[in-house]
């Protein structure tokens, strides 16, 4: 049958693109590829070049590192150098000693680490780590998805070279992705055996476990528990939407303040990951959804979720927790409204395409919890009105009669109408502050 040919493919990219992670996925390529290095040099580390895209660099610059206590692409790279399993993937970082932290930090205070912009590669994602030794240095590249390796060099003789392909994101997945619909991704998520599908309650169990984490305060802006807290004190209310808002920039707080534990990803992002997860499970506790229909709404979160960034660059100036959530959109409505899922799905994702879309990213920060914020609560306020029947018109913005090309937009918008933002946002961060040494 054609739908278990186009089920399949399905499955085989959530495969692909709902992984975990432990720290954001930036820094976590730079650590990947300085660990695939280290492993080639068959002696101790003594110094580290990196080189990244200048939108690895954006994202890399100021998140913190799982485990390390410190910001940035430096600590990835050291620590990843001298004691990252590059086995693990994007994992590579979890179960870092205190030692390899210790060490890291000193090679990094010793200026014995740099980072630079590699200016003339071609790739939207690119880490390369030239990693040296007392006799022997290896170089190794990593581009277009964060642990695809394209090359291994030791003292300039090549190891290790890979056809030059887009890793998990080439041409022949995108063109599937675009050929779905939103009726196609329903279908799928509601009839697919539940067997099929049983990998994806590991997005919930990771990405809730990270909620909770993120309720202690020990995290970033702490953002979440700060809401709970004035929860308590009266002046927000326990409504849902706030319990979703909360549950899922917990998660956020969490990994984006270097929490010791993995996030379960989407499209390659941690955030996108939990945004595409959380607010569903806070609506599947709250309608006492059976075991089925959580997993049968969390699969259609992240399957929408996949299709609509099927049509945004890999990395941008376009915040993708906004598609991300246009994934939950579709999760909470369906939850909510299983009857006339396909039109309360269309209505809320044209409401958001309304709304939110064209958030700037600036880079990966704690602030990332914000935006988060920002959309989750713009999927939840356009899922309330979906349930009415009400969404923005089709004559309004971006904004079009038909949902799929709704996100169809949403993708110009970004591809092409944002590509000068992108470069004024990185030249924003590389020279501010500048005047305070």
């Amino acid at each position: 049958m054609m739908a278990n040919a186009t089920w399949n493919k399905m499955i085989e990219i959530m495969k692909q693109d709902v992984i975990p992670a432990t720290g954001c996925t930036e820094p976590v390529s730079m650590a990947f590829a300085a660990a695939t290095a280290a492993r080639y040099l068959g002696e101790p580390v003594q110094s580290i070049a990196a080189r990244v895209s200048a939108n690895l660099m954006k994202n890399g610059m100021g998140v913190m590192v799982p485990g390390t206590g410190r910001p940035g692409l430096y600590i990835a790279a050291a620590v990843g150098a001298l004691g990252g399993n590059p086995d693990k993937g994007l994992q590579v970082l979890s179960g870092i000693s205190q030692d390899v932290v210790d060490q890291g930090a000193a090679m990094v205070d010793d200026g014995r680490v740099t980072v630079q912009i590699a200016k003339e590669v071609p790739y939207v994602l690119y880490s390369e780590a030239i990693v040296k030794g007392a006799s022997h240095t290896v170089k190794v590249c990593v581009a277009n998805a964060h642990t695809h390796v394209i090359s291994i060099e030791k003292d300039g003789t090549s190891v290790f070279s890979a056809e030059e392909t887009d890793g998990d994101n080439g041409q022949e997945k995108i063109t599937f992705l675009q050929s779905l619909c939103i009726a196609d991704i329903v279908d799928f998520a509601e009839q697919v055996p539940l067997e099929e599908i049983a990998f994806m309650k590991k997005a919930e169990e990771l990405n809730d476990r990270l909620s909770k984490e993120g309720l202690t305060g020990k995290y970033g802006l702490h953002i979440a528990a700060s809401l709970a807290k004035q929860q308590e004190s009266g002046l927000i209310g326990k409504d849902l939407q706030t319990q979703v808002l909360i549950r899922t920039v917990s998660a956020a707080d969490a990994r984006m303040g270097g929490a010791p534990f993995p996030a379960m990803t989407n499209s390659g992002s941690g955030n996108q990951g939990i945004s595409a997860t959380q607010p569903v499970v806070a609506i599947a506790d709250h309608v006492h959804a059976s075991a089925e229909k959580r997993l049968r709404a969390i699969v259609l979160s992240h399957m929408t979720a996949i299709y609509a960034h099927s049509f945004l660059p890999k990395l941008s100036a376009f915040c993708a927790t906004i598609t991300a959530s246009m994934g939950a959109a579709a999760g909470m409505a369906w939850l909510m409204d299983k009857d006339h899922a396909v039109e309360t799905i269309s209505r809320a994702i044209c409401s958001m395409t309304g709304e939110a879309v064209g958030m700037v990213c600036d880079g990966a920060a704690n602030s990332c919890a914000m935006k988060v914020a920002t959309a989750c609560t713009s999927a939840f306020r356009a899922v309330l009105l979906a349930l009415e029947g009400t969404r923005v018109g089709g004559n309004d913005g971006l904004v079009s009669f038909d949902v799929n090309e709704c996100i169809r937009n949403v993708g110009c918008l970004a591809c092409q109408g944002m590509q000068q933002t992108d470069d004024e946002v990185l030249q924003i961060m590389l020279h501010k502050n500048q005047e305070n040494g």
